[in-house]
């Protein structure tokens, strides 16, 4: 009968016997898998090193790109956008260091910033459409009228674009009286909140896009309400470009892959995901010159930046008068 000193034995045996290999093993094998582990650490320090110096240098060429850019910035838009009045547009979430390197570039370009508008996560928030729609029919003028597909987010967008933006150079930097009291009643809101005079009317806008794409189950739908608020604007004024950094990857949150996936969107409002570099700046300018002469294009680095870096007609300076074709 097998007893408990034969398993003693047993096991002290197995143990003994893998001790005996671990140690002869390590024993002849000590020399080459030690050479083995230290020429791969070789190589991958080596790799590593060269990794580091290319990107060194990419970073050195970047910011010699950036400072020529930046210094030559007042000669290459000089002139591009005399006599508009651009308006603002401020998405929750995006950077104010990129709104005021824009806005510097868009006023060495000849344009008359005619104010901001900071639109809050409470207009976005799918929640409150009840709150965006009720405000809409109560401010509304009788003869403004939506298509039967509008959401509350096209319609939103109709009256306070109506309020802030003209088409029609004559009436700019002038109020819309049929839409008075408008900006106010959503900022008590809680909907937005205005810097400078933005009801003395632009005729161009900007909106500058997220940092961050939206995440979670609502994210599609709030990247969508941005770009309604921007075609809103591109409809009733000579010209609307969405800003911002280009995303990793194209997710469903982000405002500017949004609009590049809307054909018919794109062929109206224009993007460019290179705001948050001086090239990215003056493009935003010359895309507005392109909204000006009745066109659209989507430019950067991004996904679907079909248009390249930046427009291909960049010297035409236009004038107050152009008809735009947006």
């Amino acid at each position: 009968m097998i007893d408990f000193r034969y398993h003693l034995v047993s096991i002290v045996a197995i143990f003994l016997a893998l001790a005996v290999g671990i140690v002869l093993g390590t024993t002849l094998l000590q020399d080459p898998a030690l050479d083995l582990a230290k020429r791969t650490s070789d190589e991958l320090t080596s790799a590593n090193n060269g990794l580091r110096a290319d990107l060194d240098a990419l970073r050195g060429r970047e910011a010699g790109n950036d400072a020529f850019i930046t210094a030559r910035t007042p000669q290459l838009v000089a002139g591009e956008l005399t006599g508009q009045r651009v308006l603002l547009i401020e998405a929750p979430g995006s950077s104010t260091s990129v709104r005021e390197a824009a806005q510097q570039v868009l006023e060495q370009a000849g344009a008359k910033v005619s104010g901001r508008l900071l639109l809050t996560e409470k207009f976005f928030d799918p929640a409150g459409k009840g709150v965006l729609d009720g405000l809409v029919d109560q401010l509304k003028p009788a003869t403004m009228i939506f298509p039967p597909t509008a959401t509350s987010y096209d319609r939103a967008a109709t009256l306070l674009a109506a309020a802030l933006v003209t088409n029609d150079p004559a009436q700019a930097a002038t109020p819309n009286t049929a839409t008075a009291g408008v900006l106010d009643a959503f900022e008590t809101g809680g909907l937005l909140s205005v810097e400078d005079d933005p009801e003395k009317r632009a005729t161009l806008a900007v909106m500058f896009a997220p940092e961050k794409p939206y995440e979670g189950e609502t994210a599609e739908s709030q990247a969508g309400a941005l770009v309604s608020v921007a075609d809103g604007f591109d409809a009733a004024g000579k010209g609307t470009v969405i800003a911002g950094a280009a995303a990793d990857t194209a997710v469903p949150g982000d405002a500017i892959t949004a609009v590049r996936d809307e054909s018919e969107i794109s062929r109206r409002v224009s993007t460019v995901d290179t705001a948050d570099m001086p090239m990215g700046r003056v493009v935003i300018v010359y895309s507005l010159t392109e909204q000006l002469a009745g066109h659209a294009g989507q430019y950067g680095i991004g996904k679907d930046a079909s248009g390249g870096a930046l427009p291909a007609m960049t010297t035409a300076t236009p004038t107050p008068s152009a008809q735009s074709g947006s």
